[in-house]
């Protein structure tokens, strides 16, 4: 089939090779324009563009396609039979999607209704989703409210991380794309009505529907008065961009595990042995994670936080607790204390485990997300 594909980041790269190697002809590739990036801030092109002019495939940039009727009008003239699109970042018109006979295919992060919008793995990630998966969706006018016709599950690891989890379901998009196309092809063009129900396509309902909205700066502040789950959450659905402040640095949080006894069996060897030692047992007083306790898609609520058996619940939010020799930190939070892996100081580099302390020059009692040591706390041990 001639198809004309649509996507920008690496996300959508497996895609549009999966497709090149089924041996369908990609008239074109639309890809958002080259960006500034890097420490240099030059002009960059996206994922997708470089793979595109790899592959010798024509490329086209709109700024905004629903403003370029001339660009449009070209992208008609390939007379793609269908157009797929993973990860564009515009909306399409009504006059683009009406041109291809097969109709115009969307490879969605998400299992919809759950997440439509711009960040479903990201928001599946910070809201404690336990699972997900990819949907392929019929465009039309709404913001991924089409009919899907194909889709997988897949579940979210505790301690998997949003580029982890990308990857994961890039592979599977193009898969699922893959698989859609000759069934797309084999019902034919028509009234669009008429080739949904012959695909026998799945209408999405509204209920249990939730918007995947860009991200914000402020979401990536990591505020350490939360508990440990829910920092947790938001470090691994921003991957690598949740931060704090180390004595007025921008400090990032790159690997982290929640210090929660109920959520051992999932943590590292390392991380269930110290949830052993600092996390409060369920019995009491329903443990001490505040928020999203009992891991459920959207859940924001667990029970009110309990007076701690140890020095996590005495200590400062953000105060560090303990070093742990070749592990991390143990850091204070408004619950369970967060075991910090890895992370990277403002003009630094990566460290983990004991590296932390010997790089930044900290010591226990120093406090994350203050800018100001406070004073020194006792590190407890079991």
């Amino acid at each position: 089939m001639r198809i004309l594909f649509w996507g920008t980041p690496a996300y959508a790269v497996p895609s549009l090779d999966a497709l090149v190697q089924a041996g369908h002809a990609v008239v074109g590739v639309v890809s958002q324009p080259d960006r500034r990036r890097g420490r240099g801030r030059g002009l960059m092109p996206s994922a997708v563009k470089s793979r595109a002019l790899e592959l010798g495939l024509p490329v086209f940039t709109p700024e905004r396609i629903r403003r370029e009727p001339a660009l449009q009008a070209e992208l008609a003239d390939l007379k793609p039979d269908l157009s797929v699109v993973v990860a564009f970042g515009q909306i399409l018109p009504p006059e683009v999607l009406a041109v291809p006979p097969l109709g115009c295919w969307n490879g969605h992060g998400s299992l919809l209704p759950r997440w439509r919008g711009a960040a479903p793995i990201q928001w599946s990630l910070i809201e404690g989703d336990g699972m997900t998966g990819v949907g392929i969706m019929a465009m039309e006018a709404g913001l991924d409210t089409g009919p899907v016709l194909l889709e997988h599950c897949l579940e979210i690891g505790l301690l998997e991380n949003a580029s982890q989890l990308g990857e994961r379901l890039s592979r599977l998009t193009a898969t699922l794309l893959v698989e859609a196309l000759p069934l797309i092809e084999a019902a034919g063009a028509g009234p669009e009505p008429e080739r949904w129900r012959r695909l026998g396509v799945r209408v999405q309902s509204e209920e249990g529907m939730t918007y995947a909205r860009q991200l914000s700066r402020e979401d990536f502040q990591l505020d350490w008065s939360q508990g440990a789950l829910p920092l947790h959450r938001r470090v691994m659905g921003l991957y690598p961009g949740a931060h704090t402040s180390w004595r007025r640095r921008k400090l990032q949080i790159l690997t982290s595990e929640p210090l929660v006894r109920r959520l051992a069996d999932q943590l590292s060897p390392e991380g269930a042995r110290l949830a052993e030692r600092w996390g409060l047992p369920a019995a009491v007083g329903g443990g001490c994670d505040p928020a999203g306790a009992q891991g459920r898609p959207g859940s924001s609520h667990g029970g009110a936080v309990a007076p701690a058996a140890g020095a996590a619940m005495g200590s400062a939010p953000g105060a560090v607790l303990a070093i742990e020799p070749g592990v991390g930190l143990v850091v204070a939070t408004g619950g369970c204390p967060l075991l910090v892996r890895e992370a990277r100081l403002e003009g630094k580099g990566t460290v983990a485990g004991t590296a932390f302390i010997q790089q930044w020059g900290g010591r226990v009692g120093n406090r994350l997300g203050d800018g100001e040591n406070t004073a020194a706390v006792e590190s407890r041990q079991a």
